[in-house]
């Protein structure tokens, strides 16, 4: 059964409610509900909780090879005339 209650909404949220509002076509109540909702199972999900923990590794690249200039590498790899 439905539960009628007052909510004091900060400015920002009001605003995104709103916007998201105007977008969908949906009333205030049924934005709020379902923007709860996916909050709620959002944060209940499985593992979304928990810390990445990831392991740094030397990947062996070998001296004079940039892995910020990927398309350089790839050239220098498969030829000038990839893509």
């Amino acid at each position: 059964m439905p539960t009628r209650t007052t909510l004091t909404l900060d400015d920002d949220v009001r605003a995104k409610i709103e916007a998201e509002m105007r977008k969908s076509g949906k009333s205030f109540k049924e934005t709020v509900n379902e923007t709860l909702r996916l909050g709620l199972f959002s944060r209940h999900k499985v593992g979304a909780s928990r810390p990445v923990k990831i392991k740094a590794r030397d990947m062996g690249l070998k001296p004079g090879y940039n892995l910020d200039k990927t398309w350089d590498l790839i050239e220098e790899i498969e030829g000038p005339d990839y893509k």
